[in-house]
């Protein structure tokens, strides 16, 4: 599947949204803080956070590798450089 996102694409996220299966979130792995803030695909809730996956499926730096992420904020919408609702 080809990434929803591009590098250097704008978003606008919501902190505190409800996030569902298939949103995608901005999030930290709990078990690799250092990496900071990454930008996924939420799967399921599981204990502690949630399971990510990046849209490609190819590239494993998500749940994959770290374990469950702490979900920051939902992104609802790209409005730089093509406007576009993202979920």
């Amino acid at each position: 599947m080809a990434p929803t996102l591009r590098h250097g694409d704008a978003l606008l996220a919501r902190r505190g949204a409800r996030v569902r299966p298939g949103d995608v979130v901005i999030a930290r792995f709990s078990a690799r803080p250092e990496i900071g803030l990454v930008v996924k695909r939420a799967v399921r809730p599981e204990a502690g956070g949630w399971w990510l996956e990046g849209d490609n499926s190819l590239v494993t730096d998500d749940s994959r590798s770290y374990g469950v992420a702490v979900v920051e904020a939902r992104v609802m919408f790209c409005y730089w450089p093509r406007p576009r609702f993202i979920n």
